[in-house]
């Protein structure tokens, strides 16, 4: 799998936006596709199913179903399909694709309010502002 994604190539500018959501459905296909040899080269067998990490793939699509440019969504393909490369090629380790895809952006993260307790107000507006 990982030398078919090797010699993928970068396609042209989708013309229209059902062009573009065709290339996001055979992204889809692509990743669902390899989720087998991902589950074996990782060893995740323990820790997650593959229909758990089939919805946290189209999760990760919904989460841009609002975008309507088609230069964009070509963009954000490209972008799922180097990630779907590094990860078929052992490019990260196995903590990378638990944190990101098993337990996702919000699992694990202890109470905030609790650190938040001691801090002062100008370190709370600081932290909220674009600056961190």
């Amino acid at each position: 799998m990982s030398f078919t994604m090797r010699a993928a190539k970068v396609p042209p500018n989708s013309a229209s936006l059902d062009e573009a959501k065709n290339r996001v459905f055979d992204l889809f296909r692509t990743a669902c596709r390899s989720l087998p040899s991902v589950m074996e080269i990782y060893n995740l067998d323990d820790v997650v199913t593959i229909s758990q990490l089939r919805s946290a793939i189209s999760s990760e699509i919904r989460r841009n179903s609002h975008v309507t440019n088609p230069k964009v969504i070509d963009m954000l393909v490209f972008k799922g399909m180097e990630e779907l490369g590094n990860i078929t090629e052992h490019a990260k380790q196995r903590h990378h694709i638990i944190g990101q895809y098993v337990v996702g952006n919000h699992g694990l993260i202890q109470d905030s309010a609790s650190k938040e307790k001691g801090m002062s107000d100008f370190l709370k507006n600081f932290y909220k502002s674009n600056y961190f």
